[in-house]
């Protein structure tokens, strides 16, 4: 009987230590986990924002989300930024830096905490002096970085009238996301006006909310090429674009970054900085408290805010 009663003792301490020690693999196993998400989620938020490791202070942080706000004043992110917008913004490589004026605004407006939409018609011009650096200033007639010399001159086009088609489309593109893909003409097709508005090259050039032809005849018609290129005022008159009647290049960027499209674009490009891919369907409502954000606070930052703080971000 004492034999029984003292087996059944230890049986129950060995029982007792076997779940204390079961227990405590449990929480070091949870421990470990939380370490290493908090780490995956401390390198992702670098990354995306400084294109960096992360700091030994942010990996061994509960809450690496919590340094968004510091990351998005500082000045790394906004070199980081500019860049991505510029090459975002731009078909190729510039042959000089003031042709690359996205680069030089998006940072200036973020460096000085300015709205978004002042890339767009923000009163500045971006151009070089005579040593070749590159500044913006502010200028009473400026519309952005859209009458900067440099890049009027590089997106002036080639038609052959001087109406400039891919201005206007550089200019949509900008600022709403706007992505048409050119057809290959042949080499007898007819290239003007009369052609442009015929099948289906009728469809991008002169029907719809975003018709090339139409914006186009608002803007300066081109003159010459290259550094002696000039440009005189639209004859053309008012055209529908936009959703809006519109005059002149002003009142056309205007309607562009009033519309809905401009707040979504500036969204779903803040995805692709912080993702590297646009939204999701699934991630509609993380990409819906970026459109609120945004329209409150008109600043990038904010819409990028809305992206990285959110649970999703980390997961």
């Amino acid at each position: 009987m004492r034999v029984s009663r003292l087996a059944l003792v230890l049986g129950i301490a060995t029982a007792v230590v076997a779940a204390f020690v079961g227990r405590t693999r449990d929480a070091r196993a949870t421990d470990a986990d939380a370490t290493a998400a908090h780490e995956r989620c401390a390198t992702r938020v670098s990354v995306a924002f400084l294109g960096r490791g992360a700091s030994a202070e942010l990996l061994a942080s509960a809450d690496p989300q919590s340094a968004v706000d510091g990351y998005l004043a500082d000045p790394r992110f906004f070199e980081r930024f500019a860049r991505f917008v510029n090459a975002s913004f731009n078909m190729t490589p510039a042959t000089s830096p003031k042709e690359d004026a996205a680069y030089w605004l998006a940072k200036y407006v973020l460096t000085n905490g300015k709205p978004y939409s002042d890339m767009f018609i923000g009163k500045y011009n971006v151009d070089a002096d005579a040593k070749g650096n590159v500044a913006v200033t502010d200028d009473p007639n400026g519309l952005g970085y859209f009458r900067s010399v440099p890049w009027l001159r590089l997106y002036a086009g080639n038609e052959p009238t001087g109406l400039k088609i891919r201005t206007a489309y550089r200019m949509m593109n900008n600022t709403v996301g706007l992505k048409l893909v050119a057809s290959t003409a042949s080499p007898d097709q007819d290239r003007t006006a009369n052609g442009r508005s015929q099948g289906v090259c009728a469809g991008c050039h002169f029907q719809g909310w975003s018709a090339l032809d139409l914006a186009a005849t608002v803007l300066t018609r081109r003159n010459g090429a290259g550094d002696t290129m000039t440009f005189t005022p639209p004859t053309g008159g008012p055209q529908k674009i936009a959703d809006r009647v519109v005059s002149n290049d002003e009142e056309l960027v205007h309607a562009l970054v009033e519309s809905e499209a401009f707040d979504f674009n500036a969204c779903r490009l803040s995805f692709q900085f912080l993702y590297g891919r646009p939204e999701n369907a699934c991630e509609a409502p993380v990409f819906d408290a970026c459109m609120t954000a945004f329209k409150s606070q008109k600043t990038i930052q904010s819409a990028l805010a809305a992206i990285a703080k959110d649970p999703g971000f980390c997961q």
